[in-house]
């Protein structure tokens, strides 16, 4: 790609920046399967970076060449009618999650930003740039679409199906809310054991009868809130076994099969199922936090690599059962 994105030109609200470090994201690999059918073939896929700005356009008002940024996920015009209410990741006037989907990306020596005035954040000396390019993403989509979206509330059981980086975002923000009890559950044990130290109470894989589990621990209610960090029809259907009445079904998964939806059985439960695309809207407050040390993704990044070593980093995450791979980070060499 070059300075200007594959275009070849820039408009007055982007900036170009050159990027400093990048990770892979579960969604990457659910484009690869097909699930996201509009991203089209020779896209450059990736919406996670953080960089330094070498130029901006002429509506660009708060940043300027040298600044050391963090790039949101999700591109927000600011003028729209879900930019008005903060749904910063709902499509419209050329917004919401555009890059590495309808537009490239940044596995690049150089990306172009769309609104970026709005679309980016300035980082302090304090927080490195392995540290900040987990809230392009990761963390305020497991925070937002799974923890809030779930109205997770002190006591509460949460149930976290999926223990990969979003499950294990999902289990460390939800523990800004005190629940009683936080259960994780995966096939992977890697992945069980660093839910354990992300602040999992309790693990279990799901040939283990994890609804089981789950009843043994809330009284036979089922947990108040359950989340999806999968994307399968089969995590999704087990979800709406483990949620009690009047609980919350969180998906964050990113889904390309349909899921069968029993209603047969949840009609009478009062379940509230949400799903949901970040808005990013809560970045700026987990960037606070990451800069006054109580938020700690740190542990999720397992492997290193160079900019030009991405094809081998794309292995390395897709293949996280033999791996062990969590969150993979590329840097400028």
């Amino acid at each position: 790609m070059d300075r200007e994105g594959r275009s070849g030109h820039h408009r007055p609200r982007d900036a170009i920046i050159g990027v400093n470090a990048v990770t892979i994201c579960g969604t990457d690999l659910h484009i690869l399967k097909g699930d996201v059918p509009e991203t089209t073939p020779g896209t450059a896929l990736g919406h996670e970076a953080v960089g330094t700005v070498v130029e901006v356009g002429s509506g660009v008002s708060t940043l300027a060449p040298g600044d050391r940024i963090l790039a949101s996920c999700i591109s927000a015009c600011g003028a729209c009618r879900y930019c008005r209410i903060g749904f910063y990741g709902q499509r419209l006037a050329g917004g919401g999650w555009i890059l590495g989907h309808t537009t490239d990306g940044m596995p690049a020596e150089f990306a172009r930003l769309p609104f970026a005035d709005l679309s980016t954040y300035k980082l302090p000396d304090t927080v490195s740039n392995e540290a900040a390019v987990l809230l392009a993403d990761i963390l305020p989509t497991s925070y937002e679409v799974g923890v809030l979206n779930g109205r997770v509330q002190p006591g509460d059981t949460v149930a976290v199906v999926g223990a990969g980086p979003i499950g294990l975002a999902a289990i460390l923000t939800a523990r800004l809310y005190s629940p009683s009890h936080i259960i994780a559950i995966d096939k992977a044990e890697s992945r069980l054991q660093a839910a354990k130290h992300f602040g999992a109470s309790a693990t279990v894989r799901p040939d283990e009868d994890p609804a089981e589990v789950v009843r043994a621990l809330t009284g036979g209610l089922g947990a108040d809130v359950v989340i999806e960090a999968v994307g399968v029809p089969e995590t999704f259907e087990l979800c709406t076994t483990l949620v009690r009445p009047g609980g919350h079904v969180a998906n964050i998964g990113v889904h390309g099969k349909p899921a069968t939806l029993h209603l047969e059985s949840l009609w009478i439960k009062n379940v509230t199922i949400t799903t949901g695309l970040v808005d990013t809207s809560s970045t700026p407050t987990l960037l606070r936090m990451l800069e006054s040390g109580q938020l700690d993704a740190g542990p999720m990044v397992t492997h290193r690599f160079a900019l030009d070593e991405f094809e081998h980093a794309y292995r390395v995450f897709s293949d996280a059962a033999d791996t062990g791979a969590l969150k993979v980070v590329l840097t400028r060499s």
